[in-house]
């Protein structure tokens, strides 16, 4: 009997220590891979040197609905939380995320005060403050493409001139964009044709042309393959997919800006944290000048502050989403929101026609 109220004791002991080095941490949610590597690197590390605050990192796959069961249920683990523009929005029309006080963000390093020194869309939001630019765009590879250098949108659609396979995800995000944009439709119409019947039928009609030279991939992960081995002569990904393989491997990629779909990443502080002063701390630092630039160098995604522009390598600039914002359209997360289930609908039973 003793024994066993010993081994309870120290059960116990144990599980309170854990739980007591738990709550000292701050837990901090982001996306896992090379871009958790460089968030490690560049913003908790020093973050953690700087304060002396323990941070805790968990990777996600994105989405909100494991934030939205840890509110609901009022039973919080997580503090900050790294989120894409759309879940952004839908998080914070939903209540799960604490209104951030833009007015407490820090100046630039330069001393430009913040609301001049971030992009206007990175402070759109009540619940999150913009970190990151990243781009959905194509791109070639100078050993397999034949009919010279393509150079836009249109060119992604001419088989003609430009032989081969293309590459997309399979989803209808983005390909239905780009459809109407190599159709000759504005960039500042796109959205309001796409709502419409019609412009449905007219961006399907565009794939249409293209139909039978598609190689379809699920994962971004899958794309610098495809590229590289001629599977397709055009590829579409995130920035940072091509970015890694041209810096980093030496791959002769070249990526194709025009047309490209751009959005942001925001961080916010969950709804319900018990340590939402360290999360608001946590969350200033992260989109300071330097952290930001540190994501830039080594992901290739724009940062949303003008400051940032003085730690980052001139040669890598012009490979930022955020050096290319004229050349292309921003996401619609509202679109998306109300229209996504009937064209995701639509767009899978056009793949089986």
């Amino acid at each position: 009997m003793k024994k066993k109220l010993l081994a309870l004791a120290a059960t116990t002991a144990v599980s309170l220590f854990a739980n007591l080095a738990s709550a000292n941490k701050l837990n901090v949610v982001s996306f896992d891979g090379s871009y958790g590597a460089s968030l490690q690197m560049h913003v908790i590390d020093p973050y953690m040197v700087k304060t002396g605050q323990h941070v805790l990192f968990k990777n996600y796959s994105g989405g909100i609905v494991e934030l939205k069961e840890q509110v609901e249920s009022g039973n919080v683990v997580w503090d900050a939380i790294e989120l894409e523009g759309n879940d952004l929005e839908r998080a914070c029309a939903e209540g799960l995320l604490e209104r951030f006080p833009m007015d407490q963000l820090p100046a630039g390093d330069d001393g430009t005060r913040a609301t001049e020194d971030f992009s206007e869309d990175a402070l759109t939001s009540e619940c999150g403050v913009g970190n990151i630019y990243w781009s959905v765009l194509y791109a070639y590879n100078h050993n397999t493409i034949k009919g010279g250098d393509p150079s836009s949108m249109e060119d992604f659609f001419d088989t003609e001139s430009f032989p081969g396979k293309r590459a997309l995800r399979k989803s209808p995000q983005v390909n239905l964009e780009w459809a109407l944009l190599a159709d000759g439709v504005r960039k500042s119409e796109v959205y309001d044709e796409l709502a419409t019947e019609q412009g449905q039928a007219r961006a399907f009609a565009k794939l249409d042309t293209i139909k039978d030279e598609i190689v379809w991939f699920d994962y971004w992960s899958q794309t610098p393959e495809l590229l590289n081995d001629g599977a397709a002569v055009m590829v579409q990904s995130a920035n940072g997919r091509f970015f890694s393989a041209i810096q980093n491997e030496g791959k002769p990629f070249e990526m194709v800006w025009d047309g490209h779909i751009f959005d942001l990443d925001a961080w916010a502080v969950v709804k319900g944290t018990s340590k939402k002063e360290a999360a608001l701390d946590f969350v200033k630092f992260t989109t300071s000048s330097k952290p930001l630039a540190g994501m830039s160098e080594t992901m290739a995604y724009g940062p949303t502050r003008q400051s940032s522009y003085a730690y980052i390598d001139e040669s890598i600039i012009p490979q930022l989403p955020s050096a290319h914002l004229d050349a292309g359209l921003k996401t619609s997360g509202a679109f998306w929101a109300e229209h996504g289930a009937a064209l995701d609908e639509k767009f899978h039973a056009w793949l089986s026609q």
